[in-house]
């Protein structure tokens, strides 16, 4: 693994960008090292990283959240978490990455070119939570690509983007939790190389400092169209992974 120590330090870094509150740029992490390693160990290599910078971005956004959201999300997301440590071993990679793809490309267009953006705030429904918390679990569990269905359910809200950052950031540190019994159970932890990982933690906690003042210097309006744009080009590296999967098949 130390032979592609760059491209880890640059997956280290957007794990550390995302739990500052640029949320969508964490998700690319594993679609961006499956170019050269498999997409459940770089899952599984992340995993650690993920769950000390969630605990490091909870205290930053403490004062910053919606406890109703993160009250609909976790539950569901755990839910879909026990479902994806059952499906795992029975369903194609590329068709979770396209589900996962379609997801946040729905949501983009339908923001750019519907009235989507025009629309009032949404309220925090339950029944949608539970579906896009139970669509969240499912896809964080399998490539930590939980953001769009969140995002789905959050963006229409239009929370300030402080608290939208700060929910986000409490419910997966929340669940990225509940994925280390699955991850155990299904040997995934076996192989990794804890020094690499307590190196690529570190970068991870200076790109989260990064990301919280990078947040704190967008305006509401600014901050959720960087999020849209990250998300559309997080869906279309969904997309183009589970293209690649598809015809190497």
């Amino acid at each position: 693994m130390t032979d592609h120590l760059v491209w880890l330090l640059i997956a280290a870094l957007m794990i550390g960008l995302a739990k500052g509150g640029l949320s969508t740029v964490g998700t690319l992490a594993v679609p961006f090292l499956a170019v050269f390693m498999n997409p459940l160990e770089a899952a599984a290599l992340l995993l650690p990283i993920l769950i000390v910078t969630d605990w490091f971005a909870v205290w930053l956004y403490r004062r910053d959240y919606s406890g109703r959201n993160i009250a609909i999300l976790v539950p569901s997301a755990f839910a879909g978490i026990v479902i994806a440590t059952f499906i795992i071993p029975y369903t194609p990679e590329a068709l979770l990455l396209t589900i996962t793809g379609s997801v946040g490309l729905w949501y983009c267009l339908r923001s750019w070119i519907g009235k989507a953006g025009l629309a009032p705030p949404k309220p925090a429904a339950v029944v949608p939570g539970v579906l896009w918390g139970a669509l969240m679990g499912v896809t964080t569990f399998i490539t930590h690509s939980g953001a769009p269905p969140a995002q789905a359910f959050l963006l229409p809200q239009k929370l300030p983007r402080l608290t939208f950052a700060g929910t986000m950031a409490i419910s997966f540190a929340v669940t990225n939790l509940a994925k280390l019994p699955g991850y155990s159970a299904l040997g995934l932890f076996e192989n990794i190389p804890w020094p690499l990982v307590s190196v690529l933690t570190a970068v991870g906690i200076l790109g989260t400092a990064l990301g919280r003042q990078i947040v704190k210097r967008l305006a509401d309006q600014t901050y959720v169209r960087v999020i849209e744009v990250l998300l559309f080009i997080l869906s279309i590296v969904l997309f183009w992974k589970a293209s690649t999967l598809i015809f190497a098949a």
